[in-house]
């Protein structure tokens, strides 16, 4: 063992996962690809143009306060350092500058974040086409912004923050066009209670909305048949809207419908996972400490479950505190001490999650698109293709991989195996959870040769 506890991800649940080990003395080491902290919510905030940093209000800027905290902290952190391989005895394999080291520990805690689903319809694949989050990383990291008319396509409170983002960044706001179906206000109607009690959302939701309005930005609400049109990039947008169709000229596609849990650590530990029927996604299977069914292995933050960022620094709170008793630190009695103000955190910000579940539930068509619809990109295969398989006997993912090299590209079917279970689902009418997902392998992501050949016995890097 090197280390009490290992942490991956440097964002809002893996800094508070990392201050709260730190303060019980656990010897801690944190690994985050990217150069600074703060994960994909927080990106860059320590480093951030300040007027950008004001442009992405306080809601971003709070991240500086754990990434200054982790700073000062003492806990040993890697950047730029890329996990390509977790064992199952909870041996890390990380590439840094080239080269792979291994690190191990008796607990494990992913905070790896979330990522956004998919929205594969005609024309995706076209440049100019991208997802909504991809833009805010573009305003993070460099402060930039697309050029020419933007157009917003999706569904969540994601797309409403960018596009007003991009408005104050000086974009040209070309429209909205929300995809998600009249059913979904009536649904959420029945959780309307838990968005009461949460006034600061709900407050946050209708200053976009009105900001929006007030700019005059073209809205446009239960859009179905969306193509995306152009040649040789995106030239604008064609759908149907209250029985009227429409299209909508645009240098710039930014798709959006929602953000799912990254499990590929989770799938690659081949540990329980279930279908969550609200969010349309997988989730892993975790205690109230965020132990997955592999003792040792823990969970927190939107990796386990899409809370949102506040929500993730209490739970990133509540697994180490749980990975601090396994290991006999702290007694049961300090345990439920310790995590009694993160428990009323995270049920605080859990209360809305149910309204807005429901509100943006993505269309069927997203999920079970056209058979002439790209799914996966890396390899080109339609979802005809894929219905193709399921009639030729395939009864999951991975003998569709095997058939069509559906997800066998490198990003391992990050991008298209939702869609590739809800196909094969909805093809063999049976649940998604009969169907299964990708048997996910190591590595993660593509490493080099050089890399594997440098593996030794060394533990942090640099040694």
């Amino acid at each position: 063992m090197t280390h009490d506890l290992v942490i991956i991800g440097a964002g809002p649940a893996g800094m508070s996962a990392a201050l709260t080990a730190a303060l019980i003395g656990m010897k801690t080491v944190l690994l985050d690809e990217q150069p600074r902290a703060g994960g994909q919510i927080y990106r860059n905030v320590t480093a951030v143009d300040p007027k950008v940093a004001t442009l992405l209000g306080p809601d971003y800027t709070h991240g500086r306060t754990l990434a200054d905290r982790l700073q000062r902290s003492g806990v040993e952190v890697h950047y730029g350092a890329m996990v390509w391989d977790v064992a199952r005895d909870l041996t890390v394999s990380v590439q840094h500058d080239g080269k792979s080291f291994q690190l191990r520990a008796p607990q494990l805690i992913a905070a790896t974040g979330a990522m956004e689903r998919a929205s594969p319809m005609p024309g995706w694949t076209l440049p100019g086409v991208l997802n909504a989050g991809a833009a805010q990383i573009a305003l993070k990291s460099a402060g930039a912004v697309p050029s020419g008319p933007v157009l917003l396509v999706g569904g969540g409170p994601l797309l409403l923050l960018v596009a007003c983002q991009l408005l104050e960044a000086g974009a040209t706001v070309a429209g909205i066009v929300e995809t998600s179906p009249g059913d979904n206000r009536g649904a959420a109607m029945n959780h309307v209670m838990g968005a009461i009690s949460t006034p600061t959302y709900l407050a946050k939701g209708l200053r976009m909305i009105w900001r929006l309005r007030k700019a005059g930005v073209p809205w446009f609400t239960q859009a179905t048949q969306l193509r995306i049109d152009g040649r040789e990039r995106v030239e604008g947008v064609s759908f149907i809207t209250n029985g009227q169709q429409r299209h909508i000229a645009c240098s710039v596609v930014l798709l959006h419908h929602g953000v799912v849990p990254n499990t590929q650590i989770s799938r690659l530990m081949r540990v329980a996972h279930t279908w969550d029927r609200n969010q349309l996604a997988w989730r892993p299977n975790v205690d109230e400490w965020g132990e997955t069914s592999l003792a040792g292995f823990r969970i927190a933050g939107d990796g386990a479950s899409i809370t949102g960022a506040i929500a993730a620094e209490a739970s990133g709170e509540i697994a180490a505190i749980g990975a601090a008793h396994a290991l006999q630190r702290i007694n049961s009695s300090e345990r439920g001490q310790r995590a009694t103000r993160a428990r009323t955190a995270l049920a605080k910000q859990l209360r809305i999650r149910p309204f807005l579940e429901a509100l943006y539930r993505p269309p069927q068509w997203i999920n079970v698109p056209a058979d002439e619809t790209i799914v996966c990109r890396c390899e080109e295969v339609t979802a005809g293709r894929v219905r193709e398989m399921a009639r030729l006997g395939c009864q999951g993912p991975n003998q569709t991989k095997f058939f069509s090299r559906c997800g066998m590209g490198p990003c391992q079917g990050r991008m298209c195996g939702l869609a590739v279970t809800q196909v094969l689902a909805n093809e063999l009418g049976k649940l998604p959870d009969q169907v299964g997902a990708y048997h996910i392998r190591t590595p993660l992501k593509p490493i080099p040769l050089a890399s594997l050949a440098s593996m030794s016995s060394k533990t942090t890097c640099g040694t």
